[in-house]
């Protein structure tokens, strides 16, 4: 986006004025919104060009530049982008490795990212397809607190896809860990200091030492 006009690269007759703190001053000759910008030291900047008659303001331009710059630095820090784990599965799964699965699909979601779940079918387990599904539907239940599911289970050749997604945003568990984080280093802060040693300020004990 350009950047909008200032000071004397408006070109136009007149304008509707704004104060630098958001009053309005009304419509007035871009001369006269001039002379008022240079007594304040500030910036005449053409917020709203389109208008009839163009809206322009009083403003530190310069200040304004730095401040917009901040915030879109700090609104591209605080943007993350989910990421697609991946879980593959048997349809006949022993319940010890389900566990371990399931775990990783929890640890994912908690993390904020979404997870694709295969169901891997070989050989006659190719005409079961029920047996993937109903393993689909047992993961969907099972993490139900931390996971919707967004894509329901379909057949994709021999595999069998479902997709799983966080119901909290990757922005929100980044903080939620931060903060955890910043308690356990707190508390084993509180801890070491607790440890430390107290010296007695009784004489009879300093002179025993």
């Amino acid at each position: 986006m350009s950047e909008p006009r200032i000071n004397e690269r408006i070109r136009v007759p007149e304008v509707r004025l704004v104060g630098p703190n958001g009053e309005q001053v009304g419509i007035v000759r871009v001369e006269d919104a001039l002379r008022l910008a240079e007594e304040a030291n500030l910036d005449l900047v053409e917020v709203a060009p389109m208008a009839k008659p163009p809206v322009a303001k009083l403003m530190d331009f310069g200040k304004f530049k730095y401040e917009a710059a901040m915030k879109a630095r700090e609104a591209r820090k605080n943007q993350v982008n989910t990421v697609i784990k991946e879980i593959k599965l048997r349809p006949k799964i022993d319940p010890h490795d389900y566990g371990t699965k399931r775990g990783h699909v929890e640890r994912f979601l908690k993390a904020g990212d979404k997870v694709k779940v295969t169901i891997m079918f070989r050989g006659r387990e190719q005409s079961r397809p029920e047996l993937g599904r109903r393993l689909l539907e047992r993961l969907a239940e099972d993490i139900a607190d931390l996971g919707y599911v967004e894509s329901a289970p379909k057949q994709d050749g021999r595999n069998m896809i479902m997709v799983i997604g966080p119901t909290k945003k990757k922005a929100e568990a980044k903080a939620e860990q931060r903060r955890a984080r910043d308690r356990s280093a707190a508390e084993t802060r509180a801890a070491n200091g607790a440890e430390a040693p107290v010296r007695s300020e009784d004489p009879a004990a300093t002179a025993a030492e």
